[in-house]
């Protein structure tokens, strides 16, 4: 006997015998649920997606829940078929109803008759309108508070500049903006381009039950360092030399820009070259250097060049002058004539 069970044919053999044992015994229990109606049971389906029946091509429909609820009762095999299957679908017709509002009840199919079917909500209340499509220009936005202190973004562009909004008339004239919002991490500094999706808000920023196409734009931000451009001030140091008069100073550039924070730069009143009056001999152009400014990072250019009208007196012919450089500008600041 231990030599027959030892034989593998034989275990298998036994396993399939008892499992179709097992197999016939739970269809015929199974079934003496059904006719007794004795085995009962209670379940809730949740999510399941509501189908609207309306004209889609000329009406929009505002107030249909996405999903609803379905509390089904009954023998336990069919409640758990069902619930397994979902062959079933709940819906509302509204192709009989006219433009405004409606209450509508929810209604269903393909439910076993032995099951006790509620649906929550049992109805909901539906605005039907007038279908409208729109042209929108997007405007591309950012939260400030990303941007590194001592940098400002130049320009936002959104490709496709604009989208088509489909919706029903009422929410398509409530439209107050059209964004495609980027984001970050905090202290940014480089330029970059980002997908964004597109939300459609009314003036007090809720936002609207529409259909967007595209519903993502690609958002490209240009930031730079911040500046502003200042006018250049001239402040005087030192002493005009014997029988030199100055009767004119200009700079060139007469402008330029000054990079930092928008506080610090925002605060800033002038910006001072300060010329060496010893330095100027006779007419013609100087280099001197621009004072960076308290709490500024950088310059556009740190030197600039100051034009000289000066107005020599007579001096004693045997004084000694200063030997002209190649480029024209002396290394006392003086130009070769």
């Amino acid at each position: 006997m231990d030599k027959l069970f030892d034989s593998p044919w034989i275990l298998r053999l036994t396993a399939l015998t008892l499992a179709a044992l097992l197999f016939f015994y739970v269809q015929t229990e199974m079934k003496k649920g059904v006719d007794s109606g004795s085995a009962n049971e209670t379940d809730i389906i949740t999510n399941v997606p509501l189908e609207v029946y309306y004209d889609e091509s000329n009406l929009f429909v505002t107030g249909v829940p996405d999903t609803v609820n379905v509390k089904i009762s009954g023998p336990t095999p069919i409640v758990l078929k069902t619930k397994l299957e979902k062959d079933f679908k709940v819906f509302v017709n509204l192709n009989s109803l006219l433009i405004g509002e409606h209450s509508v009840t929810i209604q269903q199919e393909n439910f076993s008759e032995k099951l006790n079917v509620e649906i929550e909500p049992r109805s909901i209340n539906v605005i039907i309108e007038e279908k409208v499509v729109g042209d929108f220009r997007v405007e591309p936005d950012m939260n400030n508070s990303l941007v590194a202190d001592d940098y400002i973004v130049n320009n936002m562009t959104a490709n496709p500049s604009r989208v088509s909004i489909t919706g029903a008339k009422s929410v398509i004239n409530s439209i107050s903006y059209v964004k495609a919002t980027v984001t970050g991490e905090k202290g940014m500094k480089e330029s970059f381009e980002q997908d964004a999706t597109v939300k459609v808000l009314d003036r007090d920023l809720n936002k609207l039950d529409v259909q967007i196409s595209p519903e993502k734009v690609k958002v490209k931000v240009d930031m730079s360092e911040y500046s502003r451009d200042f006018p250049l001030t001239i402040k005087q140091i030192g002493e005009t030399a014997e029988g030199v008069t100055i009767e004119k100073l200009t700079t060139e550039p007469s402008k330029i820009a000054v990079y930092g924070t928008k506080s610090v730069i925002d605060s800033i009143s002038e910006v001072l070259v300060e010329v060496d009056l010893s330095k100027i001999k006779q007419s013609g152009p100087y280099e001197f250097n621009v004072t960076l400014p308290t709490g500024a990072t950088k310059l556009s250019q740190g030197k600039v060049i100051v034009h000289a009208d000066v107005v020599k007196e007579l001096v004693n012919p045997n004084e000694s002058t200063e030997s002209p450089t190649e480029d024209g500008v002396s290394t006392d600041g003086t130009e070769d004539n």
